[in-house]
């Protein structure tokens, strides 16, 4: 008999926003760990944004993609993940011992049409201002469905506790955005807690029109102290400075630190990346599939669709003690199994 469990529970969040909390529980002898800082993976390029804030300047927001979470026994440990159908946005994510490992904002409203502001927002079809719709595309300020009999996990892809949202055109959208698509969003927790989201975005069009796109995740990650938190797997990398007007420069340092405001754009990253949190010894790994290659020195790189055609990425988050990452991700070691 398994000694795994997976519960599912639709149930009413803030201002009776529908929400979903999937749990699993198994039995655990291992230790797991917890995060706070901005980070996007957009394509290959990755994002590092970073604002001290007005009350306390070494208090860090982070975005990047997904989430885990959960309560500890004696014999067996808990996992969890929440995502809103507002927004197909994950909000929460807690390790075995019931740590949060993501960042919602103690200002977010949660009342439609403002996106919530934390969690994992989806952006699409628009990242910031490259297009004519709102900031960030119009797929957080929308109500998903769940998917009552979603298909089965590819073979490759082990989790069995899982959840599949549907975002589809609307008419309402058709007048800013005239395009029929379908967007599948799955949540997942891999079988030692690992958060996965997986986007599969496919053209539905009959009438031959194609369109283009542009996607990311945005996690925000829950960290103490900026200043004890670094990144690796960016050394050597081309970057493009948004706080110098997007001037293209090359990283020299070992590792990306945080001592000013920060938001760049790193180029063609490889697939996987680390971020250590060393007042609380623990380290995010991010690992991307899927996600194609940028052929220009650009945050935003389109993709077109034509009718019948679908994209898909996935991204996984791993939270492990740092003692185990700064061992498994040796910077150059990274870069070149990525």
């Amino acid at each position: 008999m398994s000694s795994e469990k997976v519960h599912v529970e639709h149930c009413k969040g803030v201002n009776g926003l529908d929400k979903v909390i999937l749990r699993e529980i198994r039995r655990c002898s291992a230790e797991v760990t917890e995060i706070s800082f901005f980070v996007v993976v957009l394509n290959v390029e990755c994002a590092l944004y970073y604002k001290p804030e007005k009350k306390d300047s070494r208090r860090m927001q982070a975005k990047i993609y997904e989430s885990i979470g959960g309560n500890s026994t004696k014999d067996y440990c808990q996992t969890k993940f929440k995502v809103y159908l507002y927004g197909g946005q994950v909000t929460s994510w807690k390790n075995a011992h019931g740590e949060e490992l993501l960042f919602v904002s103690s200002k977010a409203s949660f009342r439609p049409p403002r996106a919530i502001r934390g969690g994992i927002p989806i952006c699409f079809p628009q990242l910031k201002s490259t297009g004519s719709l709102e900031q960030y595309g119009f797929a957080r300020n929308r109500i998903w469905s769940i998917d009552p009999d979603p298909p089965p996990s590819p073979s490759d892809i082990s989790h069995k506790a899982f959840v599949d949202l549907i975002l589809t055109h609307s008419e309402e959208d058709m007048k800013i955005w005239p395009h029929r698509y379908e967007y599948r969003l799955r949540v997942a927790l891999g079988p030692t807690g690992d958060l996965m989201l997986t986007s599969c975005i496919r053209n539905t069009s009959t009438g031959g029109k194609s369109f283009t796109f542009r996607f990311a995740y945005q996690t925000y990650f829950f960290v103490t102290d900026i200043s004890e938190v670094r990144v690796e797997g960016l050394e050597t990398l081309d970057y493009l400075d948004n706080l110098k007007n997007g001037e293209r420069f090359t990283e020299q340092e070992d590792a990306i630190t945080f001592e000013s405001e920060v938001d760049k754009v790193y180029l063609s990253t490889p697939t996987k990346i680390a971020i250590l949190d060393h007042e609380r010894k623990r380290t995010f790994e991010l690992r991307k599939y899927g996600l194609p290659d940028a052929e220009a020195a650009c945050v935003e790189e389109p993709i077109t669709l034509k009718p019948g055609e679908e994209w898909k990425g996935r991204q996984e988050i791993s939270a492990v003690p740092s003692s185990y990452c700064s061992e498994q991700l040796d910077p150059r070691r990274l870069l070149l199994s990525g």
